[in-house]
């Protein structure tokens, strides 16, 4: 009898989910059409494609549904909402979003305005299987908005946000709050706030999407076990920004021409930092005020994290780590044209170098008698020089002077004057990346050309 009843449950669902797929219809519709009728009379499973054609208004779909627009070439569907509200509300789950151009959604970033919104859950759990994608979206607020979502998909949107707004005035492109076990890839999103913004998140993957002028690359807040990986960002004041977060896993990212920041770690913890490549980060002429410099690395209150194999190139300051920034396991790193390769303000030693592997420093001037790669004499990076200098800037001015020459000299032959700071006893004769196999390509940067569209004002 109980094995009856559980093969009558088993019918029963199998019977309803295929009787939805049979009764599902794809419908063609034209901009002449009533859409929003549409998509309330529509049922779970349908697929509606719409004609080349503007669109207008804010759309609501609350069945189990594909929308889409036909992906020919020139062919191009436009959701219009004529600067208020949001593009496209979604209040159900199973829900595709695929090849529109979605324009002129609304401002009110406290409604949280998006081009593509969903936010409640649907029978007190999580909404699963979203799927946006091949969407192009462009308007002032949020672009695509995703709260108490699991297991969606987001790939090759294209989000643009408006440079004629302030940074803060503007929603961010993807954002994702209370989000599991989802997937964010292959977008490209620029002129928002910040590319994409994670916040109270688990067990997503963040990969191989590009972010350009922009406040923030990647905005990580209060979440778990994510991994970014593979990602580009450029022209940004910071291409990754890590705060109150534990268990990341950061791998093979690249970003360049950041004016503040390359990564930014704030109360980051039990993570690992692997393969990325900073370049570039510079604090603007007209920017600079005492005490704001580009650091490739800027590890804040941070700690119990391993940072391996990434490259630091030609940033003001190629690390700097401060306010409890300890435990911390930095080895296999290139340091390379950095100005200032270490800022380290602290009164505890640090040993950055693991089971005899420490790294590679452009300003080492040590040398390598047995020709085993490693250094002879260890590198420190700073000395008490370093140290009086950070705590009175001024002194900037008499960095050349006979006096400072002196106590160097007199540091480097009595170093039991030498204050504690980072010690590297088995530094790189080479950078890390000239190891690599002989078929693969050396790290480097795309070649992120600015479209002539943009402009450099207002991130």
């Amino acid at each position: 009898m109980i094995f009856f009843k559980k093969t009558l449950i088993v019918l029963f669902v199998f019977a309803s989910f295929y009787g939805q797929q049979i009764n599902a219809q794809e419908i063609q519709l034209s901009a002449s059409d009533n859409l929003q009728q549409t998509l309330d009379n529509s049922q779970d499973g349908d697929v509606i494609t719409l004609a080349a054609g503007q669109y207008l208004g804010n759309f609501i779909i609350s069945k189990q549904i594909t929308l889409r627009g036909t992906g020919i070439k020139g062919d191009v569907a436009i959701i219009d909402s004529q600067n208020k509200g949001h593009g496209i509300w979604l209040k159900n789950s199973h829900i595709t979003i695929e090849n529109l151009t979605i324009i002129n959604w609304g401002d009110d970033l406290t409604e949280q305005n998006s081009g593509i919104y969903s936010h409640d859950k649907i029978a007190n759990k999580k909404v699963p299987h979203l799927t946006i994608k091949n969407n192009i979206l462009i308007g002032d607020g949020f672009g695509i908005w995703l709260n108490q979502a699991d297991k969606a998909t987001v790939s090759h949107n294209r989000i643009q946000g408006n440079l004629a707004l302030r940074s803060a005035d503007r929603g961010n492109g993807i954002q994702i709050a209370n989000v599991t076990n989802s997937h964010i890839f292959h977008n490209e999103v620029s002129e928002t706030r910040d590319g994409v913004y994670v916040i109270s998140s688990q067990n997503n993957m963040i990969e191989q999407n590009t972010m350009h002028h922009l406040r923030y690359g990647i905005h990580y807040m209060y979440s778990y076990d994510n991994t970014v990986k593979n990602n580009i960002a450029y022209s940004t004041r910071a291409g990754y920004a890590l705060m109150s977060s534990r268990r990341l896993t950061i791998t093979g990212n690249k970003t360049t021409d950041s004016e503040d920041y390359g990564f930014l770690l704030n109360f980051i913890t039990q993570s690992t930092f692997s393969n990325n490549h900073i370049k570039n980060v510079w604090t603007k002429p007209e920017n600079k005020v005492l005490g704001r410099d580009g650091k490739g690395l800027f590890v804040y209150n941070s700690g119990y994290n391993t940072l391996t194999g990434n490259i630091i190139d030609s940033a003001e300051i190629g690390i700097h780590l401060t306010a409890g920034s300890e435990n911390i396991k930095i080895y296999g790193n290139s340091f390379i044209n950095n100005p200032t390769q270490v800022k380290y303000v602290s009164n505890k030693k640090q040993e950055w170098s693991k089971d005899g592997k420490g790294n590679y420093w452009s300003n080492y001037l040590g040398w390598d008698m047995d020709n085993n790669g490693i250094g002879d004499i260890i590198f420190e990076p700073n000395d008490g020089i370093d140290k009086l200098v950070w705590q009175y800037p001024e002194m900037k001015m008499i960095m050349d002077s006979p006096a400072i020459l002196i106590l160097r000299w007199v540091q480097r032959q009595f170093p039991v004057l030498k204050p504690p700071g980072i010690k590297d006893s088995h530094p790189l004769m080479l950078p890390h990346f000239i190891h690599a196999d002989k078929n693969e390509k050396p790290l480097s940067l795309v070649s992120n050309k600015t479209p002539t569209r943009l402009k450099e004002e207002s991130l």
